[in-house]
């Protein structure tokens, strides 16, 4: 995601962590802030107004709905039937990370996704494109060291041949070695454009297969990531038994579904 919106209190540390945590394992992420009130009587009522400011923008990718620890009073605006529609109904994919690891309301229930800290909702939302990224990069670095050494050692050898040629006292054998270096000097040239553009050919292959990986990609061509209520993706009919509730992701929004009747694959 290059776009993630944070509904918290402005007053929380969880809005501090969560900010440093995000600038330090994705620099250059756009960050949307909707404040809100993450506790007390009124606070469901602001936290499903942030929410739905959040929806409204459209432009966020992912939405981390944050607070730090607390009482379990503190927390009950968290299990508020409010909030855990708004959880449930928000078109952009949800990350809670409300209280301490030991804390869990229905909100994180709701959510797509629930982390037991601010901080690690955070690096929830963005570690694949990290690490992603950097594999490209190395990917990059290896083909450039390739060139690279392929280079010096065409340049090596044309040395070589021009301190053999200064030894040759002949005229016609100067003219043949002088030949014969332009013909090596014409390959090396075109070798390194062959290498150059199958470097070129790769690095796009690569970007193309790191695109076909993005699983909102594949949504986005017309399929579903399906998901059991352990949010499991289920990848086979027979794994799913009728009465069982899936959730079904789509390109926008999800859906929650109940199986009637189960059609294995014919074997």
């Amino acid at each position: 995601p290059q776009t993630i919106a944070v509904v918290s209190s402005p007053q929380a540390a969880a809005w501090g962590d969560i900010q440093r945590s995000l600038r330090q394992h994705h620099p250059g992420l756009h960050i949307l802030f909707s404040p809100a009130t993450v506790q007390g009587d009124s606070a469901p009522a602001s936290i499903v107004a942030a929410i739905d400011r959040v929806a409204a923008d459209g432009r966020a990718e992912v939405l981390i709905l944050a607070r730090g620890g607390g009482a379990s009073e503190d927390l009950e605006c968290f299990d508020d039937e409010r909030v855990v529609r708004a959880v449930a109904n928000c078109p952009v994919p949800v990350i809670t990370g409300i209280g301490h690891q030991r804390d869990e309301s229905l909100a994180d229930l709701a959510a797509d996704w629930c982390a037991h800290t601010p901080t690690a909702a955070a690096i929830a939302a963005v570690p694949a494109l990290a690490d992603v990224v950097a594999a490209h990069h190395q990917r990059v670095a290896q083909l450039k060291t390739l060139v690279a050494d392929h280079l010096l050692d065409a340049q090596s050898d044309l040395h070589r041949l021009g301190q053999r040629l200064l030894r040759v006292r002949l005229d016609k054998r100067m003219q043949q070695q002088q030949l014969h270096l332009k013909q090596l000097k014409r390959r090396l040239v075109q070798g390194v454009q062959v290498e150059l553009r199958q470097a070129s050919d790769r690095t796009q292959a690569l970007r193309n297969h790191l695109m076909t990986l993005d699983p909102d990609t594949v949504v986005k061509r017309g399929y579903a990531l399906v998901r059991d209520e352990a949010d499991q993706l289920v990848t086979q009919a027979t794994a799913t038994t009728p009465g069982q509730t899936l959730q079904i992701q789509l390109a926008q929004g999800h859906l929650t579904v109940q199986v009637t009747q189960v059609h294995p694959s014919p074997t």
